[in-house]
C-alpha cells in the first residue's frame, strides 16, 4: 500500500488516524472543510433514497437492528416487492429530486433463486430511469456480483458497522472477515463500494478510530462512507444507549473526509435527530450526501421539502448523477 500522487493514501498508521482524531474541534473541522474544497464541489449534494424491499424476518442477530428474528421489535415482516412497485417508489424518488435509488433486503446474503432474479429485475428496471442503483443485500459471492454488476448495479452497500474489536460484541452471527470478503467480492465485479459505519452501539472512542482506520486502509476507499447514529428500537438489545453527541458525530465525519478525500461521505441514519445547524456544521466538515424521504429502512428520516429548505438556506444543490454525467459528456463530445 503506497501513497498516491493525488494525495490520497491508503497507508495511514492507526497513530495518525488517531492523532487527527483528538484534534481541537474547530481545528479538525477547519482542516476537513479544506480538504473537502480540494476535492469536491463543496455547494454540491448528492441526495440519495432508500427502500426497504424486504422487511424483517433477518436471521442475523445485529443488536441495533429491528428487522432481526432475534429480537421483539414492532418491525412486520413484508416479503420482497414486485418490481413494479419498486419502480413506482424510484420514479417518486427521482421526481423529488434524488440521484441515486438504494433498494435493501433483509437477508443474511444473497441466495441464487427466484428472489435473487426478481432483484437483478428491479436494478435494471431502475437503472433505466437513470438513477444510480445500490443495493445492500447481505453478503454476496463473486459470482452473484458479477451477475448484480451486468443487471447494471453501480454501488453495493455493506458497513464495517464498528470496529474489529467490537464487532463481536454487536454481532454474533458472521465475522468482520465475512464484512472484509464481501466488500471484496463487490470490488472484483467493478461495482463501486459503499461502506461505513454506525456510531452509538456502545464502542469507545478508540474503537471509532479503529474502524475509521479499517475503511481508509482498504486497497481502494470505499466511493461513499455512510455515517450513521444509531436510532435505539425498543425489542432491541441496544434500545436504551445513550446517544452520540452531535460533537462526536461531526468529529467522525471530519476524521473521514480527511483520510478518504474522494469519497462521499453521506449522513445517513440518526439524521432526524440533527439540528438544521448541526447539518450545516457536518456538510462544512465534508459531508456531501444525504439520504432522504420519509424512511431510512424502518426508521423516520426527515422528508424531501424540510431537506430543500435547509439547501436553499445554505446555499446547496443537488447533485447530477454520475451515468447522468457520462451520458451528458458523451453528448457534448
Amino acid at each position: 500500500m503506497s501513497s498516491h500522487t493525488n494525495g490520497v493514501r491508503n497507508d495511514w498508521t492507526i497513530e495518525e488516524v488517531r492523532e487527527l482524531y483528538k484534534l481541537p474541534f474547530l481545528e479538525l473541522v477547519y482542516q476537513a472543510a479544506s480538504v473537502h474544497r480540494k476535492y469536491h464541489n463543496p455547494s454540491e449534494v448528492q441526495v440519495c433514497t432508500l427502500l426497504s424491499i424486504k422487511t424483517g424476518g433477518c436471521p442475523e442477530d445485529c443488536g441495533y437492528c429491528s428487522q432481526s428474528v432475534h429480537h421483539k421489535s414492532a418491525v412486520e415482516i413484508q416479503p420482497l416487492l414486485q418490481p413494479e412497485d419498486v419502480l413506482k417508489a424510484a420514479r417518486k424518488a427521482k421526481e423529488a429530486g434524488a440521484t441515486r435509488f438504494c433498494m435493501g433486503a433483509a437477508w443474511r446474503e444473497v441466495r441464487d433463486g427466484k428472489a435473487f432474479d426478481r432483484v437483478l429485475e428491479m436494478i435494471r428496471g431502475v437503472n433505466n430511469l437513470g438513477l444510480e442503483v445500490c443495493c445492500t443485500l447481505g453478503m454476496v459471492s463473486e459470482d452473484q456480483a458479477r451477475k448484480l454488476k451486468e443487471a447494471g448495479l453501480h454501488a453495493y452497500n455493506h458497513n464495517v458497522d464498528t470496529s474489529p474489536e467490537y464487532y463481536g460484541k454487536v454481532v454474533t452471527t458472521r465475522t468482520y472477515q465475512d464484512r472484509l470478503e464481501t466488500l471484496k467480492n463487490v470490488r472484483s465485479a467493478g461495482i463501486t463500494v459503499c461502506c461505513g459505519g454506525i456510531l452509538g452501539l456502545g464502542e469507545s472512542e478508540e474503537d471509532r478510530i479503529s474502524m475509521l482506520h479499517t475503511l481508509a486502509t482498504l486497497e481502494k476507499h470505499p466511493e461513499s462512507v455512510p455515517i450513521n447514529t444509531l436510532v435505539p428500537i425498543e425489542g432491541t438489545p441496544m434500545q436504551d444507549n445513550q446517544p452520540v453527541s452531535v460533537w462526536e458525530f461531526i468529529r467522525v465525519i471530519a476524521v473521514s473526509r480527511i483520510l478518504m478525500p474522494e469519497s462521499m461521505v453521506r449522513l445517513a441514519a440518526g439524521r432526524m435527530e440533527l439540528s438544521a445547524e448541526a447539518q450545516a456544521l457536518a456538510f462544512l466538515a465534508g459531508a456531501n450526501s444525504i439520504f432522504a424521504g420519509e424512511k431510512l429502512l424502518t426508521t423516520p428520516n426527515p422528508e424531501f421539502e424540510r431537506d430543500m429548505e435547509l439547501f436553499s438556506v445554505l446555499g446547496l444543490k443537488g447533485k447530477v448523477p454520475d451515468n447522468a454525467e457520462k451520458s451528458m459528456r458523451a453528448a457534448n463530445a
